[in-house]
């Protein structure tokens, strides 16, 4: 790809701006460097288009997971249209947020209480602050992927200042007061004696387990149930984070189907389908913890948020999105296993069947991150944004997904033939960054 407007726009953003973009997850390098497109011109339904007007359908993860009925959906952004029209932002408080509060605590009747923010990592700070508060203790058991906030990444501070051997590899906890080493601690999920030895050791200090239901896959028999009955004898808040799954794989929340209901569950990314909005539910004897903590910020109150949401919600139930995105997502997950044997490919699939609404895939072997670039650049040339990652929407057609097929199948025969080749066809610069692992399957 030539020295396009989009490129040379991205390599003066990164003299500007420090890492280059605000969202890790969002960084050409993590794709394509200097191929990935940085910037989009325009977004609707599942295309986009850059701003040298090269369009794309995006078969990644559709704005990280957060456009769950594809960009600009109509609905919702007339709703928010209307409301930036009469007025967003005033020194009074949006009635339209009682109306959300209302609306999440019926859908999940076990919650009483909410309170909102604008985003999935100030939700989850929010709700860590509320559970602090309410136990008066400091511990917090993580497992799964929460944010970049400081409660958090201090699960990553090590036994010395040298900050080695994280469990989350790609985030590492510079900047982090090293005096919170200890108030944090990690928990693969799944690992029963861990979470045993971790409440047996400090049970009367752990105030929260803060915990991904599931992602890619059912979670781990007996696991939640367990989570439940520890925070139970302990007195500790269990915090459902609900951020990715959310409502993707079910209508309220992944926990709904586990049924193990917790004290707190944090909700963003798709509730707003796009538009900055996070909420916090929970029982009244948790919630009103808030009340007693300093817990306050201007732009929460304003009504863009919860209007989207409540518009977001609406059409999500009507269209049954959920339905529709396993559909698109299993479909996907076929073509890319179909296609994988066709040509011999050392492709995995990371997602169990059911979860085909949050699909990924890896390859493996000593290529394997040379592959993934490879495959992302090549579906860049047929018109797709694709990676390892594949998050459908309600945009996402089936003559989407045919077309999106037909360009799979040319590609992976071209990675058929780089491994045939048995050399390396990019440089080390222009091959892909790897991510972060999670404490969640």
């Amino acid at each position: 790809m030539d020295a396009s407007l989009t490129q040379k726009l991205y390599r003066h953003a990164k003299e500007r701006i420090p890492g280059g973009v605000g969202l890790l997850s969002k960084r050409p390098e993590n794709m394509a460097p200097d191929y990935w497109p940085a910037y989009s011109a325009e977004a609707r339904g599942c295309t986009l288009k850059d701003l040298d007007g090269r369009t794309y359908r995006d078969f990644s993860t559709n704005g990280i997971g957060a456009c769950l009925l594809g960009y600009a959906d109509p609905f919702v952004s007339e709703a928010v249209v209307r409301t930036v029209r009469s007025g967003s932002m005033s020194s009074l408080n949006p009635p339209e947020e009682v109306e959300l509060a209302d609306r999440l605590c019926a859908i999940h009747p076990w919650a009483e209480q909410a309170r909102f923010a604008r985003t999935g990592g100030e939700t989850l700070a929010l709700a860590v602050r509320i559970a602090r508060a309410a136990t008066d203790r400091s511990i917090v058991i993580v497992s799964g992927y929460h944010g970049w906030t400081d409660w958090y990444l201090a699960c990553n501070l090590g036994d010395s200042d040298a900050l080695r051997g994280m469990w989350l590899d790609g985030v590492p906890p510079y900047g982090v007061p090293s005096e919170l080493r200890g108030t944090s601690i990690p928990l693969m999920h799944g690992d029963f004696a861990r979470l045993e030895e971790l409440f047996t050791k400090f049970g009367d200090k752990i105030a929260a387990v803060v915990a991904e239901p599931c992602r890619h896959e059912y979670p781990t028999f007996g696991f939640l149930e367990k989570l439940r009955e520890l925070c139970d004898q302990y007195g500790s808040a269990l915090i459902f984070d609900e951020v990715t799954i959310g409502w993707r794989w079910r209508f309220g929340g992944s926990h709904l189907s586990f049924g193990v209901m917790p004290d707190l569950a944090a909700f963003a990314k798709a509730l707003g389908n796009g538009h900055p909005i996070g909420a916090v539910i929970g029982t009244r004897r948790t919630m009103q913890s808030a009340e007693r903590s300093f817990i306050s910020s201007t732009y929460w109150t304003e009504r863009v948020g919860p209007v989207a949401a409540l518009a977001t919600l609406q059409r999500m139930e009507e269209s049954r999105v959920w339905e529709h995105a396993q559909k698109i997502g299993a479909a996907v997950v076929a073509h890319w296993k179909r296609l994988a044997a066709k040509y011999a490919l050392p492709l995995l699939v990371q997602s169990e069947e059911e979860f085909a609404c949050l699909a990924a895939f890896g390859f493996t072997g000593e290529r394997a991150t040379e592959l993934r670039t490879l495959y992302t650049r090549y579906m860049i040339d047929e018109g797709f944004l694709a990676g390892c990652a594949f998050y459908p929407t309600l945009a996402h057609s089936e003559k989407d997904v045919s077309d999106f097929s037909g360009a799979l199948d040319r590609v992976f025969a071209k990675l058929r033939d780089a491994l045939d080749a048995k050399q390396p066809i990019l440089p080390p610069e222009a091959i892909a960054r790897s991510g972060f692992q999670r404490l969640v399957k």
